[in-house]
Parts: C-alpha cells; structure tokens; sequence
C-alpha cells in the first residue's frame, strides 16, 4: 500500500489553536433521542455519537500543525484520524444506500494486489490514493475544516439511519481481500462497524494527544 510521507511539517506553518466543542446538541454528537426513532436506531445513532465525541475531544485546544504531528512510532496524527474516520464512515453510509458498487475497489490493468500491498505498483488506484491522503494534514487542510466535514458527514449518517427502511436489509461486500467472498453485511452491521471503527480510532487518538502534550480526552 501506498506509504505515508516522512515530511515534516514547517514550524513556521503552526495556526492559532482552535476550541473544539462537544456539545450533545451540535451535529457531531447528534440528537439521537428524536422521538420519531424507535429504540435501536436511537441507541445505535447515541452509541455512534459518543464514539465520535470522544475522537474529537482529542484535538480539543490544539492548532493546525498539531493535528498533523506524529509524535509516536505510528504514521498516525490527529487530523489524519478525523479525516480517514468521516471518509470511512461516509463510504459505509453510500453502501447502505447504493450497495457494493459505493466501495469499488478496482485495479489498474496490470496491478494486482500483491503489488498493491508492497506498494511496488506501477501504478496506484485513486481510491487507495485517496485513503493514504485521507490519513494525513494535507497543505490547505485546516483542523476546524476536518472538523466542519465531519460534522457535515455525521448529519448525513444521522439521516440515513433514521430513515433506512430496514436495519436488517443487506448488500454483498465489494471484491477486495480482506472481504470473504460472498459476504454480506446489514445496515445494522454497517453502523456496528462504523462504531467499533471510530471507538478505536478515538483511542489511537488519545494515545498520540497524550505523547503529544500530556493531555488525555478521559
């Protein structure tokens, strides 16, 4: 797979820091007590919300070229996290609606995924390109514009998962091999994965804050 860049950021780049809020009415967190939403879904949108609200509270206070340090043996920084969690969850939430064909994961002719994975490819798919970038601080990306997109992308999932028909109803996964062939997974699925992803990502998030300057989000 495609690595990451060594390059470190221009001290000279460092932004005033910004607050990052986390209030339970903002569009992060959600309202998932909507009284219109029967039990599941509410818990699952409240359960999806703390997740969320945990991996934002690790960037709280901090300024742009400290989302992008990696401070620990990890590739991984702050902003990079916030951005590769709303791309994975925005890519889950278009395969609820649209299926497999929402996560295609095709090759150039000539590659395969054994060149793909050693990162010898002659050349590499837009979509693997877009997952390496979406792990990183980009120049021009912004710590409060990671933020306003995954604000942006947390309302889109609210609205699907209120109004999807069925929590049971499936798709087939997309070919790729970390897929087992023939695979399917429910909307319910879907948000329980998107959950277990950002919970996990909230605490790699809390591991490079605290390297980072000795603070904790708990």
């Amino acid at each position: 797979m495609l690595a990451p860049s060594d390059d470190e950021n221009d001290e000279n780049d460092e932004k005033d820091p910004i607050t990052v809020t986390t209030s339970t009415t903002t569009p992060t967190t959600l309202d998932a007590e909507r009284a219109d939403l029967d039990a599941e879904r509410a818990d699952l949108l409240a359960e999806l919300a703390a997740a969320r609200a945990a991996l934002i509270k690790t960037v709280q206070g901090l300024g742009d070229e400290q989302a992008g340090e990696r401070p620990t043996a990890s590739t991984l920084c702050l902003g990079g996290l916030i951005k590769h969690v709303a791309f994975i969850e925005e890519g889950w939430m278009r395969f609820v609606l649209e299926g497999p064909s929402a996560l295609r994961y095709d090759l150039p002719e000539g590659v395969t995924w054994a060149d793909l994975m050693s990162g010898t490819a002659k050349e590499f798919p837009q979509w693997a390109i877009d997952s390496q970038n979406n792990f990183q601080m980009l120049p021009g990306d912004t710590l409060a514009g990671v933020l306003e997109a995954y604000e942006q992308v947390a309302a889109r999932s609210t609205e699907v998962i209120s109004t999807v028909p069925d929590l049971s109803a499936t798709h087939p996964l997309p070919e790729a091999p970390w897929n087992e062939p023939g695979a399917e997974h429910s909307v319910r699925r879907v948000i329980m994965h998107v959950i277990a992803e950002t919970a996990q990502h909230a605490g790699h998030a809390d591991i490079i804050r605290e390297t980072l300057d000795g603070q904790t989000s708990s």
